[in-house]
């Protein structure tokens, strides 16, 4: 697998979603084909100011540990504001130059390349072979984003959705199998929002049965992040019959207060959140679920927070990404009446708490079962349904195994190969 292959030339630096991860090893490719080997690509996030203030803090790190270094800034963070980087990087670039080859010649002229995102109408073609020190590759398949959720700056980031055409996911995922990948990932800003740009508008779902018709040789099929708003009739029916796609599924809800959702301009309702994951249930009784949960909102009160703590348990919440409300220079929710920071950084350490309860309580009932795990390094990976696994005995071969599961901790699974 080429994932396993040690490698020289540009380095880079991944921060944020996966998408950013799909995106680094693009540019991988481009710094090394222009000849560009003494680089360091930091790839920013913007979700957040923390994100935000890390990116930074990543540079001028790497400015001072390797001073002959080209360091390279690059992503939503450049996107968002291009002069917090000059200075700190030697060559700046937007999302749009990042993903051309053009803008890492060694001998660029225009060190800062930072366009209006929102004019840009389609994804640039890549075919990316292999994702460095990863045996889990992640496919893109759009961009950008059409709904404008008040607390939300990426769209400005990214731009407008951008649907990638389903022949060529064929063909990069296809590319990813023969290359000894045995788990891909469906990966964008919104996957749901996929094909509304297309001819004929094909769905999410439409593009994956296609997908996994064209490549019956890909073994497992991983979806990112899912708005129950969107979720097509087609991925429920593969959710029911297609055992290739994981029974992990993580749901962009935010929050679990039906104000809350409304003051965000989410377009999905509590009850919503809830029919998605009993459905999904009543299809697939082993799926587990994830969500992006956001604390302290402004106006959020003690009352709507206790509702979205709730929710973990009343929709069976086990894998969790909490982030603590960021106000974010030129949203909506940036005007709204704040909550104090105190109570935001109480209210996130309780989620955390809380979704770390649910997922201890998760991983008992596994034991004494079989289950495929991806071994990823170290004799460690993850099952079907996202779990963390580790390899009592040594040298378990990287891909996909098939374990004994012999026992319990609070955050991972331990197993056994059968011999």
């Amino acid at each position: 697998m080429k994932t396993a292959q040690e490698t020289t030339g540009p380095r880079v630096i991944s921060l944020g979603c996966r998408l950013n991860t799909y995106e680094s090893e693009v540019m991988r490719s481009h710094a090394a084909a222009q000849g560009l080997d003494n680089a360091i690509i930091v790839n920013t996030c913007a979700v957040t100011k923390e994100a935000e203030r890390q990116g930074l803090q990543t540079l001028r790190k790497l400015r001072r540990e390797n001073p002959d270094a080209h360091i390279v800034a690059a992503g939503c963070g450049v996107q968002l504001d291009p002069s917090r980087y000059v200075g700190v990087a030697d060559r700046v670039l937007g999302n749009e130059h990042k993903m051309k080859a053009e803008s890492f010649a060694a001998a660029l002229e225009t060190p800062v390349l930072v366009s209006d995102i929102m004019t840009v109408r389609e994804t640039a073609s890549h075919l990316v072979e292999g994702f460095e020190g990863r045996t889990r590759a992640f496919v893109q398949v759009q961009q950008g984003c059409d709904h404008r959720c008040t607390f939300c700056i990426i769209p400005f980031a990214r731009g407008n959705n951008r649907s990638v055409p389903m022949g060529r996911i064929a063909e990069e995922v296809r590319a990813l199998v023969q290359g000894g990948y045995e788990e891909v990932v469906i990966t964008g800003v919104d996957i749901t929002g996929y094909g509304s740009d297309l001819p004929g508008a094909p769905a999410l779902g439409q593009m994956l049965r296609r997908l996994l018709a064209a490549v019956p040789e890909v073994k497992r099929v991983r979806l990112s992040s899912l708005d129950p708003a969107e979720v097509d009739e087609d991925v429920f029916r593969l959710i029911a019959d297609e055992p290739r796609l994981m029974p992990h599924f993580h749901i962009s809800a935010q929050a679990g207060d039906d104000m809350i959702l409304k003051r965000m301009k989410r377009r999905h309702s509590r009850a919503d959140i809830l029919n998605f994951t009993d459905r999904v249930r009543a299809l697939r009784p082993d799926a587990v679920f994830g969500a992006d949960l956001i604390a302290g909102f402004p106006t959020e009160t003690e009352e709507m927070f206790a509702n979205t703590r709730a929710l973990i348990d009343d929709a069976g919440l086990t894998h969790l990404h909490v982030f603590p409300y960021s106000i974010r220079t030129g949203t909506p929710a940036a005007k709204m009446p704040q909550v104090d920071g105190a109570a935001i950084k109480r209210r996130a350490a309780a989620l955390r708490a809380a979704g770390r309860d649910a997922f201890a309580r998760l991983l008992p009932r596994y034991v004494g079962s079989t289950a495929d795990v991806l071994v990823e390094k170290d004799g460690q990976g993850h099952s079907a349904h996202y779990v963390p696994v580790r390899f009592a005995e040594p040298n378990v071969p990287r891909g996909v195994v098939q374990a004994r599961i012999v026992g319990a901790a609070a955050d991972h699974l331990e197993a056994r190969t059968f011999s």
